[in-house]
């Protein structure tokens, strides 16, 4: 194992955090190691978007704290999260839709790994509709389409909140293929919120469960894949 595989890449001690004064999460401890991946999983409402929110910085965080590669990060702004490499894919996918498809992707490119090129090769699709308005595309376009601008800002931690909501059985399994090259071959460690928990244990290293706000259950994601019962009793737990 490399000396890069060794470290965390986020790190949250003693979460409480919701919005305004309403707090939704309870002591969250969480270390995710760099190059892994982690599936978010509970019923809807049990504070995963939350969780992704808080990361990102647009939840109010009440206590704790937040390592983000060893720096700590919970009192900056969104922006500067941003550019120390956490990327967002908002289950709301928060295009322009006034912009272009390029247009959306250039205004938060960044240098490094992922030119816009090299994301229309991901993503052939947003090629061919690169001209169009961020209103003219469908719902597996607007999903590529924001994606896409999350890898455009070269993040090293990528947050994906329910990425395969709503779509065609086609799309969603084009882009668990992305997903998965993503955490297989670009080293990107990964956090993703999915209500199709085989799915998302199919792809990842690590499971969090939560339920009303607090961790439930966190292990290896092959060791629950294999003990259905168990998955079924914490994702239907009241």
């Amino acid at each position: 194992m490399s000396e890069n595989q060794n470290k965390i890449a986020l790190r949250l001690q003693g979460i409480h955090a919701g919005y305004g004064e309403l707090n939704i999460l309870e002591n969250i401890n969480i270390e995710i190691p760099t190059n892994t991946s982690l599936a978010l999983l509970g019923r809807n409402g049990v504070g995963k978007t939350t969780l992704m929110s808080t990361m990102m910085g647009h939840a109010t965080l009440h206590s704790g704290r937040i390592e983000l590669f060893g720096k700590e990060i919970q009192s900056l702004p969104v922006y500067e999260r941003s550019r120390l490499g956490i990327g967002y894919v908002p289950q709301t996918r928060d295009i322009f839709p006034s912009l272009t498809v390029e247009e959306n992707m250039l205004v938060a490119a960044r240098p490094g790994r992922w030119p816009l090129e090299r994301v229309y090769e991901l993503f052939p699709r947003l090629a061919e509709r690169k001209d169009n308005m961020g209103n003219q595309l469908s719902g597996g376009e607007q999903q590529m389409l924001a994606v896409g601008r999350a890898l455009i800002c070269d993040p090293s931690l990528l947050l994906l909140d329910e990425p395969l909501e709503g779509l065609a059985p086609v799309i969603v399994q084009m882009l668990m293929d992305v997903i998965k090259k993503l955490i297989r071959e670009e080293n990107l460690t990964v956090i993703l919120v999915e209500q199709s928990a085989k799915l998302a244990l199919q792809v990842t290293d690590q499971v969090l469960v939560l339920n009303r706000g607090k961790v439930t259950h966190h292990g290896k994601s092959d060791d629950l894949l294999g003990q259905p019962e168990l998955l079924a009793k914490l994702i239907s737990a009241n």
